[in-house]
């Protein structure tokens, strides 16, 4: 066969390696040729391609982001988008699609796989919040660059007794902000699965002063207040309807100094979660997943995801990999209060 392969999406580390692992088994143990699609979803749509053989995916193992770009090119929104990618992979000679991505990737592949396109998905979000998945790739990179950000953010907080907030990404699904904020030891954690009582983080705050020590604060992105409790701004919307984020931390630092007159900063990590060289785990992960899914293209097996159930990778229904969002449950989120204030 001939199969394509593209990256949608956010970008995150681990990509290269699932490419890497696609390739290296689809040429060596089944002989397949393969053609990469630049930037996700605009490169079917546009029929704009680059050479993906052996020598294409040497050492980018280690390297973060992805050798094909990507983009939020939302296919369903442009009139005949559909019949456009069917057209462009039918002239380059693809006889099916691996789609490398988060939620809307994965559900533009779940669409086209409706509308007889052959395609298997790969699971990726540093957001950890596909269903059908136990853990994503990426998402491990992300927790270990936010949770060192976060033991730094300590020792400079106890310098200046100021509190310091600590804004990652997040949008629907407060996974990171979860893991970072256990693993370093953060006084409040704020997801968007609980809108949060300003009052109670200002008696978090305040409480933890009171202990000589300096407060650290973990907001998700999409983290949010209690209605009416205080002003949000409103974000553009991207090409799949999701508003861009970003600025919770810096408003909840003026909350903060607002009402317990305490010094209060913010550090944004922004698209350095995203950067950077991958984590062991995410290589393995990401290796794993690239050798399974070329396993479900040459098997035949289209219309699946690859993912992550225990220690083993199964194939799993696009449907039921984008039916919902896997968000943070309540017991969880309780764990982690154990430790506020």
């Amino acid at each position: 066969m001939r199969i394509g392969v593209l990256t949608g999406g956010g970008d995150c580390p681990g990509l290269n390696a699932v490419i890497r692992g696609v390739v290296r088994k689809g040429v060596s143990v089944y002989g397949h040729e393969f053609v990469g699609f630049r930037d996700g979803w605009r490169g079917p749509l546009e029929g704009e391609t680059m050479p993906l053989d052996i020598q294409a995916v040497r050492g980018i193992l280690p390297r973060g982001g992805t050798i094909l770009g990507s983009s939020r090119t939302n296919p369903l929104k442009i009139d005949g988008g559909v019949d456009r990618i069917k057209e462009n992979l039918a002239a380059t000679g693809v006889d099916a699609l691996i789609a490398i991505g988060g939620e809307d990737t994965l559900g533009v592949a779940k669409q086209l796989f409706d509308r007889d396109v052959k395609v298997v998905g790969v699971p990726k979000t540093i957001d950890n919040d596909l269903s059908g998945t136990d853990y994503t790739f990426g998402f491990d990179t992300a927790v270990n660059i936010a949770t060192e950000a976060i033991d730094r953010l300590h020792t400079t907080a106890e310098s200046h007794h100021r509190a310091l907030i600590c804004e990652v990404m997040g949008r629907h699904a407060g996974w990171i902000a979860l893991h970072a904020g256990m693993a370093g030891g953060a006084n409040v954690i704020l997801i968007p699965e609980k809108p949060f009582d300003i009052d109670r983080v200002c008696e978090y705050v305040e409480s933890r002063f009171r202990t000589r020590y300096s407060p650290i604060i973990v907001v998700a992105e999409g983290a949010h207040p209690l209605e009416g409790q205080m002003q949000l701004q409103a974000g553009e919307l991207d090409a799949f309807g999701h508003v861009r984020l970003g600025g919770i931390g810096e408003t909840l630092a003026k909350e903060i100094e607002k009402r317990t007159g305490k010094e209060a900063r913010t550090t944004v990590l922004g698209h350095i979660q995203r950067g950077g060289t991958p984590t062991a785990f995410d290589r393995v992960l990401a290796t794993r997943f690239g050798l399974q899914a070329i396993d479900a293209a040459h098997d035949g097996d289209f219309g699946k995801m690859v993912a992550l159930r225990g220690t083993d990778i199964v194939r799993v229904g696009l449907d039921e990999a984008t039916a919902e969002l896997k968000t943070v449950p309540v017991e969880r989120y309780a764990e982690a209060e154990v430790f506020f204030g």
